[in-house]
């Protein structure tokens, strides 16, 4: 069959989704003109990576920054504009108002095939939502210098990070590592609150041991400032006094510039595409945190914005803007979370998940050594897996512990994923070292005890 290959593929947003957009439209149709426009002054950058330049654990941002503007059209031949903000789309015309933000210029870009790769955006406190000097989000790469500048050119020894997600503990982590004192206020009652019970308890105590003040039922404060900056924030009658307030509550899907021109958004208030990431422009894909995707085991809308599946859509999305027909699949949530010595790993749905979509589940849950007993650096691992009950497929699991917790839930997810049930993990080889690997791994005993059911 022959493939009509688009003249103009224009791209919005330089990050995982985007990069990989434009370069996947490129090699696929090295005929066709592709434009890649980003607000920023970088492309290409980890967003994971963040909280450990602030520990000093990755010494310069330049080192997540994978791409200039200049590399990257050396490399992938793609014509790239940063610090050019798309202001509007013209679905009807198929072009696009770009605003040159060095100049103030604006002119207009027309397209054949539209890619929206705009990202994410950091959720406001709705008690901070003026700005302030000491206040601050991490989020970008721009996010980290603003941070790093203020944190060298005033005295800053209390921080104050508000709220304990993924985000929110990994940039405590880091602060504390670099010798800051670090508070942590959050709404609910325990950290990591989308975690299964078990473990937030078990991080609340690390963070206690690490000196981490943690202050939960917190959602609403009181904010006393003075000459542009947060000097008091009171928190169930606490008073904090923070030099320095970042704010990890979550992110939203950056969606403003598709809905100005009447662009479908999903319950979740992503933008709604078919299965080849398409809106209902059929000239306009999207791609990436701002997307919404199909939950492979609920088969329903989610919203889970990670670079990995945001790097996979971006692939997806440049294929067919550029004249395939490939199908994005539905996605398994797969996290994990380093927290001083411990790895926390989720994969699917939690219990409270599988109640709230109303499954038929059973939870089995075990402690065993990471390596047998007699290694002196043996430690525990705790599992938990939440299983269908009459198929024994799972539907998700949770491990903390040493490294060997994201290879769990990496094979967890291969199980969920080819459907096989959960039984059979009490089946499996599993191999044994005494210095790398435990006599009776934690995902066999799982295994024995879903087979008993």
């Amino acid at each position: 069959m022959l493939i009509k290959r688009p003249q103009n593929i224009v791209v919005v947003g330089g990050n995982a989704a985007g990069a990989a957009a434009a370069a996947k439209a490129k090699r696929n149709s090295p005929s066709s003109n592709v434009f890649l426009f980003e607000r920023s002054k970088f492309i290409s950058t980890g967003t994971c990576e963040l909280p450990y330049l602030i520990s000093g654990e990755i010494n310069d941002y330049k080192d997540i920054v994978f791409f200039s503007a200049e590399s990257f059209k050396e490399e992938k031949l793609v014509d790239v504009f940063i610090e050019h903000s798309v202001e509007s789309i013209d679905r009807r015309d198929k072009k696009i108002a770009i605003k040159n933000l060095i100049s103030g210029h604006t002119y207009y870009q027309e397209y054949d095939k539209l890619i929206l790769a705009t990202g994410s955006s950091a959720i406001k406190h709705p008690d901070l939502l003026e700005q302030s000097q000491n206040l601050f989000y991490l989020k970008s790469v721009p996010d980290y210098i603003k941070i790093d500048n203020y944190v060298k050119t005033n005295r800053c020894k209390d921080v104050l990070i508000i709220g304990s997600g993924y985000i929110g503990l990994e940039t405590a982590e880091s602060f504390q590592k670099a010798g800051f004192n670090v508070t942590i206020i959050e709404r609910d009652s325990l950290p990591l609150g989308s975690s299964e019970l078990e473990l937030k308890t078990n991080i609340k105590e690390i963070l206690e041991k690490k000196n981490i003040r943690f202050y939960g039922n917190s959602e609403r404060i009181k904010v006393f400032k003075n000459e542009d900056k947060i000097k008091k924030i009171v928190v169930n009658g606490i008073v904090l006094e923070p030099d320095l307030v970042i704010v990890t509550i979550g992110f939203k899907p950056r969606t403003q510039i598709g809905q100005a021109t009447l662009l479908t958004l999903g319950r979740l208030n992503g933008f709604k595409t078919d299965a080849f990431l398409k809106t209902n422009d059929p000239n306009i894909f999207s791609a990436g945190d701002n997307t919404e995707v199909i939950n492979f085991i609920t088969m329903k809308n989610d919203y889970i914005p990670l670079a990995t599946i945001a790097h996979s859509m971006g692939h997806t999305a440049g294929d067919n803007a550029s004249g395939a027909f490939v199908k994005f699949l539905p996605v398994i949530k797969n996290i994990a979370v380093k927290l001083f010595d411990n790895c926390y790993t989720h994969v699917g749905l939690t219990q409270k998940e599988a109640e709230e979509h109303r499954f038929n589940f059973e939870v089995v849950s075990a402690v065993a050594p990471n390596l047998v007993k007699v290694m002196s650096n043996s430690k525990p691992t705790f599992g938990k897996i939440i299983y269908e009950k009459n198929s024994k497929q799972i539907l998700g699991a949770s491990f903390f512990g040493q490294q060997e917790a994201s290879g769990n839930a990496d094979i967890v997810s291969m199980l969920i994923q080819n459907k096989i049930k959960g039984s059979t993990l009490y089946n499996a080889n599993f191999n044994y070292s005494p210095p790398c690997s435990p006599f009776i791994n934690l995902l066999s005993i799982l295994g024995r005890k879903i087979n008993k059911d």
